[in-house]
């Protein structure tokens, strides 16, 4: 009599490629992600000769162009709108200060303009953003 032998199946998941998978999703995911940074309008910003730089947590930024469209944030707003925004932000944060980006082509009617809606929403730190200009 013949005894049959049990052959165990063992079951186990292959891990020699594993390195491998995850490699190629790390890559996949790194060439596909975008990082947006903040671009608002395009502007053509003044010169200067001295200034100061601010930390980012601590700012808005207002964009208007020579095409005379305003821009929070990178948010399109109407000019009626930013008392309301940035009087929100405000109550979020009194330490808040408001980057003016204007382009030096602007009409200065909208800056009046807008400076009158910041002047509204009680905004007392606003910074105008120029380009420093070294002799």
């Amino acid at each position: 009599m013949k005894i049959a032998r049990r052959i165990r199946m063992k079951s186990t998941i292959p891990t020699a490629s594993m390195s491998d998978i995850i490699f190629n999703l790390l890559l996949f995911f790194m060439v596909t992600s975008i990082f947006k940074t903040e671009e608002g309008l395009q502007i053509q910003l003044p010169r200067a000769k001295s200034g100061t730089e601010a930390q980012q947590q601590q700012l808005i930024h207002i964009w208007a162009d020579r095409f005379s469209r305003i821009s929070i944030n990178d948010k399109l707003v109407r000019i009626e709108h930013i008392q309301g925004i940035v009087a929100s932000r405000l109550e979020e944060n009194r330490g808040l200060i408001i980057a003016f980006n204007v382009d030096n082509r602007t009409k200065y009617k909208l800056v009046s303009d807008i400076m009158e809606q910041l002047k509204e929403a009680n905004a007392i730190n606003v910074t105008f953003t120029s380009v420093y200009e070294s002799d």
